[in-house]
């Protein structure tokens, strides 16, 4: 396996790509493979000459006219942050943020649509061609008072003392595109060809000056695969005073870039073990250390981020499910006869544990139903004794449209597991089975039905009510059983029998 991952094109993927990965080595752990990815990715990083850097051509035409319209006017004007960081590691950049010494005002004159996005902290979006373009004059911070705002900012006349006031050397590059140069005060070329996350200048300056800092130092760490140097670890300790003053809204926005990233689990861990994790998500810190029973390789706390791990990581909140799923167990561990752990109703404890998190991290109550729907209902278990009503009973509890999320996260869930990977047997053969009465345009909810409220509110005569809601229940509990009863005459006959039996009782 060694010879086969070392002959690999790694350097052709810096971006972690679980599809290609699953191609290319389809009998080995997707997880093995990432982390494999991590480890060799960087000795090819070690080897380019960072001098330039290719934008994609359909962007680089049209930033090159964007930058060279400041130039014309004799400002300068180039690429900063993180877009210059991902282009050179290989990432795809979609926002493309500047730096300039064009004030606002100035900008707002060069460009024909400007939006103040931020214009007390000197940044405005240019609406260029087809690009929305981040522009921020350079600026070097007043005293932070907040633990994420300065309480004023000042121009600067030179891009060196704009970066000086950024959180990471990687953060720190810029990019002069006229001129194709990569332009590096802060030694962020050094620390990427090292693979670690460094802040510029002292950390704890850093981090007093932004609490959100010290998560993102947790995210890029997960994003990138390096490492957090040990000076900016331990301030990130030092500083959880000031990371606790962040607000939940721009948490939840952090914690949502992390599950997008390549390997969460670098983050969490990180967030772990610099305090991070017992201050905003307890709960899951708590499941550290707490062993499963024998069909389990890891304890709660490291199964939960190794199925957050394998979930797609186009789907963060899948992400977020499969790290939350098993957390209600910390409180369902119990001793069974067989002298081995059991969880029973671990599921639904869960959900309730989860809805606090997502509350207290201001998710929209639809992300929040959505999540719980897929937590409560992880523990299915299909066999082949079940009758086609069961299959449409099971579609009709989970949701049709929350099937498939709830397929990747029983493959998450078993490659986190440690032992066992793909999807199962049994798995697939619902799957088909669900399938087939898709296709069959089976009733699997009250809308399927071939009658409505009004129907029945004409036929007996009935006004708005529960009963109504009640009919139509048991309606779709013999359509659920007997397909073929989905006829609006043989509804309304099967309904009069059933108001008959109802009537008294409303």
């Amino acid at each position: 396996m060694t010879d086969d991952i070392l002959s690999f094109n790694w350097h052709r993927v810096i971006i972690i790509d679980k599809n290609l990965l699953k191609d290319n080595f389809p009998n080995i752990s997707i997880i093995i493979l990432m982390r494999l990815l991590n480890n060799f990715k960087m000795k090819f990083l070690k080897d380019m000459n960072i001098s330039s850097l290719k934008i994609p051509a359909e962007y680089y035409s049209q930033l090159h006219e964007f930058v060279n319209i400041f130039h014309n006017h004799g400002f300068e004007c180039c690429l900063i942050g993180g877009c210059v960081r991902d282009l050179i590691l290989g990432y795809e950049v979609y926002d493309y943020d500047f730096a300039t010494n064009a004030r606002p005002e100035q900008i707002m004159k060069l460009f024909r649509k400007v939006i103040p996005t931020g214009i007390k902290h000197g940044t405005v979006t240019v609406l260029f061609n087809s690009l929305k373009l981040e522009v921020t004059t350079f600026r070097s911070d007043g005293k932070y008072i907040d633990g994420r705002r300065p309480e004023n900012v000042d121009y600067a006349d030179t891009l060196n003392k704009d970066v000086m006031r950024r959180d990471f050397t990687i953060n720190g590059l810029a990019y002069d595109i006229l001129k194709d140069e990569v332009i590096d005060y802060a030694g962020g070329i050094d620390d990427l060809n090292r693979g670690i996350i460094r802040t510029i200048g002292n950390p704890i300056d850093r981090f007093n000056e932004d609490g959100l800092r010290t998560f993102r130092a947790c995210r890029i760490a997960a994003k990138l695969g390096f490492s957090i140097e040990q000076n900016t670890f331990d301030a990130i300790k030092d500083t959880i005073n000031i990371a606790s003053m962040v607000s939940a809204e721009r948490v939840r926005d952090e914690l949502m870039k992390l599950l997008s990233a390549g390997l969460p689990s670098i983050g969490f861990e990180y967030m772990r073990k610099t305090g991070l994790l017992k201050l905003w998500f307890p709960e899951l810190d708590d499941c550290y250390g707490i062993d499963q029973n024998k069909y389990h390789t890891h304890d709660i706390y490291y199964h939960s981020l190794y199925s957050c791990d394998a979930a797609p990581a186009d789907k963060p909140l899948i992400r977020l499910v499969a790290l939350l799923h098993d957390i209600g167990k910390v409180n369902t561990k119990r001793i069974g006869d067989n002298g081995d752990y059991t969880f029973y109703n671990h599921e639904i404890v869960g959900a309730r544990i989860v809805n606090k998190i997502m509350k207290r991290l201001k998710f929209s109550n639809t992300e929040i139903e959505t999540v719980n729907n897929l937590i409560i209902n992880h523990m299915f278990h299909y066999t082949d004794d079940w009758s086609d009503g069961a299959v449409r009973r099971f579609m009709r509890k989970v949701g049709v449209e929350n099937i498939p999320d709830l397929f990747l996260l029983r493959e998450a869930d078993r490659q986190g597991n440690g032992s066992r990977n793909g999807i199962p047997g049994p798995v697939i053969k619902l799957q088909n089975r669900i399938d087939k009465i898709i296709e069959a345009e089976n009733a699997i909810t009250v809308k399927d039905l071939k009658i409505n409220g009004i129907i029945l509110m004409d036929r007996f005569s009935l006004k708005p009510g529960p009963i109504i809601g009640k009919i139509l229940q048991e309606l779709l509990e013999i359509v659920l059983d007997l397909p073929e009863m989905n006829e609006e005459g043989i509804l309304i006959e099967k309904s009069a029998e059933i108001y008959n039996n109802l009537k008294n009782q409303y």
